[in-house]
């Protein structure tokens, strides 16, 4: 073999190398492409654009053909490749003092590991990176060119892919064409997240988009004011007492109930008993100004039922698998699952449900409300177990097995302390949070001093005159309530520092 001979054989080489290249770059690029983007740029009239389309709905016959031509390419390449590399290397390993003998075998080693990384880095490392960073860029730049190969080879692909194929089917798997285009709700969640940590879009645009996916797989029962919450009227109340209610509460919409919450026989709204002469006010029942309530089992889902409280009543009573009353629910609770607590004239500003409070050893600790949701705690790196409950104070009664009292501490995996400090209702009301292996940094100032507020929906109930029953359980306290706080010890329970204040906010409750 001439030195001619050998040159000419690595420059065809080397092209076969680029051929390569050009292969899996349209391999990677068919693959990572993203299809409604190259579905947009071929709406907006790139001819390219609609030829990777066109290849996307053929999918596994492209890649055939794009193997077809890596394999094709790999073995011309050594077959040029490895002879010539071997005769332009036997006089230099001469020169080095090998063994005669030996020189050939060497220089055939040699020239295959010379050989063999050219054609990985030019071949195949440097048109894969190319495609995964570019996606839509090589797609477009071989897309044409690949299509026009595999049409030439149409009859070998087609053979290959349907021995291929049938090879499958015996394993049990149905092949496709094309890759799936659709996305689960759960992989939407994983590309969002990952999307806001990588500054993409805004966390607040992710979070909401995140709690947008999850509210299909809610239902009444996760968005309703529980009935312990709820203000509602005995029959036998007069129009006045809706005046009174509303007063107290802030609300304007309530349900009438007969001899129990049970029995709810209509709702009444604040311009129904405004609609009353004053001086008839007194003696006017509230049933008899009452509208049919809207009832709703607390097993429809929220997209249903978000179309019934806007085409019907903007407020609903659920209904257990009993037929008693669980609740009742508004758009406005619906519109709170997606974009956190809503706020009105009637809601008390930047109230904190959950604050990190300094502990005198310098540990981690939070006061939490006990209607803190459970969402809101993972916030703050809590690992709860999985259980039938949606609130801290549900969380640390199933803990314990039993109604809490005061002083009750519960302890959870990763050396988290849950202390009980009020109870109201047989529930927890107030409840401190101490993460016992951490120590805190000097905390920012943001709800009082020496704290750190996390915001989330929050609940609080008091007795509100109503009428002829005296008191409705759970309306909404008028104003919010002041809670003491003090530091905590090393065991998470009061220390008998000097109280400080943080202000808990009023319920959330139905017929705003």
């Amino acid at each position: 073999m001439s030195l001619t001979v050998s040159l000419t054989l690595l420059a065809a080489a080397f092209v076969l190398i680029l051929a390569n290249g050009f292969f899996v770059a349209a391999e990677f690029g068919l693959v990572t492409v993203e299809r409604p983007e190259a579905e947009r740029a071929a709406a907006g009239g790139d001819r390219r654009a609609r030829t990777v389309v066109n290849a996307l709905r053929e999918l596994s016959f492209q890649l055939s053909g794009t193997q077809l031509g890596i394999t094709i390419t790999s073995l011309v390449v050594g077959m040029l490749a490895e002879p010539a590399l071997g005769y332009l290397l036997a006089g230099p390993l001469t020169a080095t003092g090998a063994p005669t003998g030996a020189v050939p075998g060497l220089a055939v080693v040699v020239g295959m590991l010379v050989a063999s990384a050219v054609q990985m880095v030019i071949g195949e490392l440097v048109p894969k990176n190319w495609a995964v960073s570019r996606p839509l860029q090589v797609a477009r730049f071989a897309a044409g060119p690949q299509h026009a190969f595999a049409r030439f080879f149409r009859p070998l692909i087609t053979a290959l892919n349907t021995v291929a194929n049938r090879l499958v089917r015996t394993l049990g798997v149905e092949p496709t064409e094309e890759l799936a285009s659709a996305r689960t709700p759960g992989e939407l969640v994983s590309l969002a997240r990952h999307s806001a940590r990588a500054g993409a879009i805004e966390q607040d645009t992710a979070d909401l988009f995140v709690r947008t996916l999850s509210l299909a797989g809610l239902t009444a029962h996760h968005v309703m004011t529980p009935r312990v919450r709820v203000s509602a009227l005995q029959a036998t109340a007069t129009a006045q007492d809706v005046l009174n209610l509303t007063r107290a509460t802030g609300l304007s919409r309530f349900p009438v109930y007969r001899d129990r919450l049970d029995e709810v026989i209509g709702m009444v709204h604040l311009k129904d008993a405004l609609a009353v002469p004053a001086a008839d006010r007194l003696r006017t029942p509230v049933d008899t100004i009452a509208q049919s309530p809207l009832m709703v089992p607390r097993t429809l889902p929220v997209q249903p039922l978000l179309e019934q409280l806007r085409s019907e009543q903007p407020i609903a009573v659920v209904v257990d698998e009993y037929g008693g009353t669980a609740g009742v629910v508004t758009l406005e609770d619906i519109v709170e699952e997606l974009v956190g607590e809503v706020r009105d004239e009637h809601d008390a500003a930047d109230l904190p449900e959950l604050v990190q409070v300094a502990c005198d050893d310098g540990r981690l600790a939070w006061e939490a409300d006990g209607s803190c949701r459970i969402d809101t705690l993972l916030t703050i790196g809590l690992s709860v177990p999985d259980g039938p409950y949606e609130t801290a104070a549900g969380l640390i009664a199933g803990l314990l097995g039993r109604i809490p009292v005061p002083g009750d501490t519960a302890e959870l995996p990763g050396g988290w302390r849950l202390a009980v400090r009020q109870v109201s209702h047989h529930r927890a009301e107030r409840m401190r949070i101490v993460r016992m292996g951490l120590v805190s940094a000097a905390l920012p100032v943001s709800a009082g001093a020496g704290t750190t507020a996390v915001h989330a929906p929050r609940t609080e109930t008091c007795p509100v005159p109503i009428g002829p029953r005296g008191t409705a359980d759970g309306a909404r306290c008028p104003a919010s309530v002041d809670v003491p706080r003090t530091p905590v010890d090393a065991a998470g329970d009061a220390a008998g520092a000097p109280a400080q204040v943080v202000r808990a906010p009023a319920a959330r409750v139905a017929g705003r």
